[in-house]
């Protein structure tokens, strides 16, 4: 995943008990060191260590969709929430987008604030200290995450783990930012304060066209040509029609119809979808659930809504 998306759990990370490890302990040291530098934060007044502080919390925040997800997956589809529980997922990703969202606008607002009302910053050493640790904590968080990535070849978390070193260089200009006021220039925090929130509403607006597309039922296009790849390619299949796809969690629910030739047989028919079925497991790694309508070839377009001489679900 060549993006860094916060709030959305990748399916590659949700399927590996090693992913998930991964992910949740890196959070765990990227919040507790992002509590260190809010305490900073309070103590210096230092605006760019403030920018820096959000952005960690929200890499942080991964881990909050990631439990939830977890949590609710647990519980089984009932009559109420006949699809089981992923949905959950999407609306902790929608809070984590909000809140990021949110925060860095406050953030935006002190700095420039602090433009035309200046003040001054105590404790310029603690404030280096604490950037210092914002760019531990990220590069930590980073060989981390490639080392297990690399491990399980999950190409998520590896992107994962360079996206976190990358994270490091906005904690390493919070500290040019405390030399520059050490030196007599005192915009220098808040416009490291400025540079910092844009990242992060960059990275915001980036991961919120994925999370609210994932919560309307929208899919990667490749997600779906990957199936009609897969389907289309399976000897017997004249065409396919009707497809659909969508995320529930992290995993992949998709219905179409096939049609194959008027002559065959049920039998013949039913040998066909299994071999569909067999290609959809082998090139869609996060598909949970499929049903596979089959019409004979020569129906109407519109007869494939009204009803299908056979079809096959697999839950």
């Amino acid at each position: 995943m060549a993006d860094h998306t916060h709030g959305m759990v990748d399916p590659s990370l949700a399927t590996s008990q090693k992913g998930l490890w991964a992910v949740k302990w890196s959070s765990i040291v990227l919040f507790v060191g992002a509590c260190f530098q809010l305490f900073v934060v309070l103590l210096s007044g230092s605006i760019s260590l403030l920018s820096d502080t959000i952005h960690n919390f929200g890499d942080a925040g991964t881990a909050i969709p990631l439990g939830i997800a977890f949590l609710l997956g647990r519980r089984k589809p009932n009559n109420r929430f006949t699809y089981g529980y992923g949905k959950g997922e999407d609306i902790a990703g929608i809070v984590v987008i909000l809140f990021m969202f949110l925060s860095a606008i406050y953030a935006l607002y002190a700095s420039i604030e602090r433009i035309f009302h200046p003040q001054t910053i105590s404790h310029l050493w603690v404030v280096a200290v604490a950037s210092l640790v914002g760019v531990a904590i990220n590069e930590g968080a980073a060989i981390f995450r490639i080392k297990v990535g690399k491990k399980i070849n999950s190409q998520a978390l590896i992107a994962d783990g360079y996206h976190a070193r990358t994270d490091g260089l906005s904690s390493l200009a919070v500290l040019f930012g405390a030399i520059g006021v050490s030196l007599g220039f005192h915009l220098a925090d808040p416009i490291v304060g400025i540079i910092i929130t844009i990242v992060i509403l960059k990275t915001t607006w980036s991961s919120a066209k994925e999370v609210f597309a994932r919560a309307i039922d929208g899919v990667d296009p490749e997600v779906t040509k990957e199936i009609r790849h897969a389907v289309s390619h399976t000897k017997g299949v004249k065409s396919v029609a009707n497809l659909r796809a969508r995320w529930i969690g992290h995993t992949v629910h998709t219905e179409m119809t096939i049609v194959v030739d008027k002559t065959l047989s049920l039998l013949e028919a039913h040998k066909i979808v299994g071999e569909v079925e067999d290609n959809l497991k082998a090139h869609i790694p996060h598909l949970s659930h499929y049903t596979v309508d089959v019409e004979p070839s020569g129906h109407s377009e519109e007869k494939h809504n009204t009803g299908n001489p056979y079809t096959h679900s697999h839950a």
